[in-house]
């Protein structure tokens, strides 16, 4: 806990392997849970609650999300936790699974706290030359980027490294289907924000709580066919896994007013899907600003994420785009809500 108050923007780092055929093989899934739970003392977060299916583990952790693929690391973590010194023991696990790293990606907006930030997260430059000193060398495509905004309080940061010739042998045309965002909501609705309140002495588990938030909310409904893992905190806020094939979605709440914060995150193979969930997610915080960040390999779904907010009561104020060698694009947008 921040001694202003709690951090609610996430840190996202991704890592790919290649090495080992994700149809035949478990590769990363292989990782014993207690070597696992190493790496996130590391980060300075802990699992609180776990759900798998045949293609993926997800876990929700003490601060937001892990998902472990076969070939795939995606952790993200809020608060004052240390992301990156996640990944010299992810590199070392990779290893002794014969599997390389040929892709790196560490995504963040603007800290609300940032003073409070340790190392190596007390600025982006600091991040970068973390970064550049331990991973390897075939990463050799390597570009940081801070994409601005029309408010100065609103940024998007992004690492991106790779081996490109790695990268093009294990794409398929699949990947160029596939859309990522990584949505940030401030001034979260007051009203709203009191549903991720739980009550005193409740009698409930965490994950009882959980579930009934996930239902009262409406977050149930924003994917119908995923199968959720949710946590409630007490005396507030929540975080839910979702998966639904091989694809993942997920949600993090910090609703106390002053620094109230959701993220909502998702992956889908079409562009409408994403602005379908967008569009529920908003609804169900109505936050006063938001981000959308879409990892994407065409610059046309701003476009649709625009026509699909604007009806929501929110206002389009920017655009930036920037490409990434070897890992595609990155559409940054921001909107502000109409609302007094």
């Amino acid at each position: 806990m921040a001694v202003s108050g709690f951090e609610g923007f996430e840190k996202r780092l991704e890592l790919n392997f290649s090495g080992d055929d994700p149809a035949i093989g478990i590769g990363f899934r292989q990782l014993d849970f207690q070597s696992l739970e190493k790496v996130l003392h590391a980060v300075q977060c802990t699992v609180v609650s776990a759900l798998g299916n045949q293609h993926f583990d997800s876990y929700v952790l003490s601060e937001s999300s892990l998902f472990v693929y076969p070939t795939k690391i995606i952790i993200k973590t809020c608060g004052t936790t240390q992301l990156l010194k996640s990944v010299p023991p992810l590199l070392h696990h990779a290893a002794t699974m014969d599997l390389q790293i040929c892709a790196c990606r560490y995504t963040r907006g603007n800290f609300i706290f940032p003073e409070e930030q340790p190392y190596p997260h007390t600025s982006f430059e600091e991040e970068i030359v973390y970064l550049e000193e331990n991973l390897p060398e075939n990463l050799c495509c390597r570009k940081a980027s801070v994409m601005p905004s029309k408010l100065s309080s609103h940024s998007w940061h992004v690492f991106s490294a790779c081996d490109q010739s790695q990268m093009v042998m294990q794409k398929s045309p699949y990947d160029d289907q596939l859309y990522t965002a990584e949505v940030c909501m401030t001034g979260l609705d007051r009203v709203l924000a009191q549903k991720f309140f739980r009550h005193p002495n409740d009698g409930q588990t965490a994950d009882s709580a959980g579930k009934e938030m996930t239902e009262s909310t409406g977050i149930c409904d924003i994917n119908p066919n995923a199968l959720i893992c949710d946590f409630a905190f007490d005396p507030c806020g929540y975080s839910m896994n979702g998966i639904d094939g091989d694809h993942y979605s997920t949600i993090h709440v910090t609703p106390e007013n002053g620094f109230s914060y959701a993220s909502f995150e998702c992956v889908a193979s079409m562009y409408g899907d994403i602005v379908e969930m967008l569009n529920k997610a908003v609804q169900i915080f109505r936050p006063a600003t938001m981000t959308v960040a879409t990892k994407c390999t065409s610059h046309e779904v701003w476009m649709q994420v625009a026509k699909a907010i604007k009806p929501l009561g929110m206002k389009f104020r920017s655009c930036t785009v920037d490409d990434f060698p070897g890992t595609g694009s990155v559409v940054f947008q921001v909107f502000t809500s109409r609302r007094k």
